[in-house]
């Protein structure tokens, strides 16, 4: 067996400037505290953090008056930062740079008129979000057939955003329909889906063909992770979206495959090496990595913890 490491792979700078974000509060602060949904959509990282003192929450009603909360890499809407402030707590903002940018296109769209049609999976929690800053502006589609069924009246101002944890392929399928449909729509200057999605989708299109196998690490609500198996899938390979090496099995395999691995934008690295340590065990495989495009972009922490990082740093 041949492994295919894909670079890059894994945490994004969104997801690194998050998870930095709730270690240094809890540290700062002490336990519990109180986490607005999933800081990301990862089951490991989520366990480790509950095991240090994180709550995560899904309603600020659950969390006690005058607590520390922090707001996930997803994004918030304008409604939950009220109703954070109503219930007086010290709120430490996490939310992704790329989401908050949509956040601000939809604000400046909604400000200017426009009905505005958010490309997204419903219910996720970066699109609830989003549509949180403008709700009586944005028309939420999916897919083609959700355009397709799409009527305005005639003089409506359209622009369009897009969640930044999809399929390129699929957005770019939607926003062509989209375009056929109105050609007057607007759009931002620069593409929403994150720069970290995009070149990890790279590295799948571009090395699947040379794999028999794409094993992509991930937890199954982190969108960015099913689109890495689902574009491997489209193109004939067998696929899965793992958590770990315990979700494999040795008939998923035959012994002279090669298999492309890679993780979404919220996995861990530790997942990834132990994912290769099984397949090496199991099959005595070998590893070849395989880099189509370097990252070094970095996010700013929150304001409230960058002075106490830099005593912790200096310490």
């Amino acid at each position: 067996m041949k492994i295919i490491l894909a670079a890059p792979r894994g945490f994004c700078a969104g997801v690194h400037m998050a998870i930095d974000s709730l270690a240094l509060t809890l540290q700062k602060f002490g336990p519990p505290v109180y986490v607005y949904h999933e800081i990301v959509h990862n089951q490991h990282v989520v366990n480790e953090f509950q095991g240090k003192g994180a709550v995560f929450v899904n309603a600020v009603a659950d969390v006690p008056k005058g607590s520390v909360l922090m707001f996930s890499a997803h994004g918030v809407s304008p409604e939950i930062r009220q109703e954070a402030k109503e219930r007086e707590l010290f709120a430490i903002d996490a939310t992704c740079p790329l989401v908050t940018k949509v956040h601000l296109e939809a604000i400046k769209y909604a400000k200017a008129g426009y009905t505005i049609i958010l490309i997204g999976h419903e219910g996720h929690d970066e699109v609830l979000g989003t549509m949180g800053e403008a709700p009586e502006a944005i028309v939420l589609v999916e897919d083609e057939a959700d355009v397709d069924a799409l009527q305005f009246p005639e003089g409506t101002r359209l622009a369009y955003l897009t969640q930044t944890t999809l399929s390129v392929d699929d957005a770019n399928r939607v926003i062509s329909r989209l375009r056929s449909r109105f050609p007057e729509i607007e759009s931002p200057p620069k593409d929403d889906i994150c720069y970290a999605t995009q070149n990890r989708q790279e590295a799948v299109r571009n090395l699947s063909d040379d794999a028999d196998v794409v094993v992509v690490l991930g937890s199954q609500n982190s969108s960015n992770s099913q689109r890495l198996r689902e574009l491997a899938a489209e193109k004939g390979q067998r696929a899965f979206l793992i958590d770990g090496p315990q979700d494999l099995t040795e008939d998923q395999f035959n012994a002279d495959d090669t298999v492309l691995i890679t993780a979404g934008a919220s996995a861990p690295e530790s997942v990834v090496q132990s994912a290769i340590e099984w397949l090496q065990s199991t099959f005595d495989a070998t590893v070849e990595t395989r880099e189509i495009r370097k990252e070094d972009v970095r996010f700013p922490l929150p304001k409230p913890l960058r002075a106490y990082a830099k005593e912790v740093n200096a310490g």
